[in-house]
């Protein structure tokens, strides 16, 4: 095979580079216009703002509805928090039961695991929400958490079935005849090996629920209990004037969790991807 000439190699530098631009544009053109004042957001085309001011940000961080974007944050990683933990303990024993046990009904029960992945989240929009009403649930962090410690997330047990496949079962015999149980196999032997895995679980959960606005709209219409997205919401006012630039400095700031969380876990996450043959 011959090499790449180097005008073939600049050649594909100049279209990636082209579509790195066109992808990231929106993202500048958020930053450029949370620096703008909000007469002239939507009047400059241009990126680079002719007038630049920090106002949005002190005027976004000072919330709306009569609290401040601190207490959306908290909200915001109260339940990302939460849901981490309840995906990484739910659906890591879930996928050891499917990858190490043998019980009845195995291979049925994981189809149909598998195959809730299709399943529309509009199907069972509406029995949820009736269930958590009976259940005084609704209004509060109950419904976006408890869920989550009940292996929900088909993606994840598929995704650490997978990995826990590729760990040599010689392990679980020479620890079997050191007398440990399943437990202590999966606590001591199978949840470290899976590092790669639960980072990649970890990332991906954070990444959702963070960005989730469809499910907590649903459920918490409380400004006190509104995540960075019901808040970042709250900014625009169909019978009224509304705080575009405000809007666009807090969301920008709600991205900076993303990257932090995402660049200082990225090998990982790759790793992770990588060795579950996940595509």
């Amino acid at each position: 095979m011959q090499k790449a000439t180097p005008y073939w190699a600049a050649g594909k530098f100049v279209l990636l580079l082209i579509g790195a631009l066109i992808m990231i544009y929106p993202l500048l053109w958020m930053l450029s216009s949370s620096l703008k004042p909000d007469t002239m957001i939507f009047k400059e085309l241009g990126l680079w703002p002719s007038q630049i001011t920090l106002d949005n940000y002190f005027k976004g961080w000072e919330g709306t509805s009569g609290f401040t974007f601190a207490t959306f944050f908290k909200n915001s990683f109260i339940v990302v928090g939460l849901s981490i933990i309840g995906n990484l303990i739910s659906c890591s024993l879930a996928a050891y039961a499917f990858a190490r046990l043998d019980f009845s009904f195995k291979k049925l029960l994981f189809a149909l695991m598998f195959g809730s992945i299709m399943l529309p989240h509009d199907v069972v929009l509406i029995p949820q929400y009736i269930l958590f009403n009976k259940l005084e649930w609704v209004n509060t962090f109950l419904p976006l958490i408890v869920p989550k410690f009940f292996a929900t997330q088909a993606f994840f047990i598929f995704l650490m079935v997978q990995f826990i496949r590729g760990i040599p079962k010689g392990l679980d015999e020479a620890a079997r005849v050191d007398g440990c149980g399943h437990i202590q196999i999966f606590s001591r032997i199978i949840f470290p090996l899976m590092l790669p895995a639960i980072v990649t679980t970890a990332i991906f959960t954070f990444i959702w629920t963070w960005n989730d606005f469809f499910s907590q709209f649903i459920y918490l219409s409380n400004p006190k209990l509104w995540t960075v997205t019901l808040a970042l919401r709250g900014f625009l006012d169909a019978t009224g004037d509304s705080m575009w630039g405000a809007m666009f400095a807090m969301s920008i700031l709600s991205l900076i969790p993303i990257f932090i969380f995402f660049i200082a876990f990225q090998k990982l996450l790759i790793e992770g991807i990588a060795t579950t043959g996940i595509k």
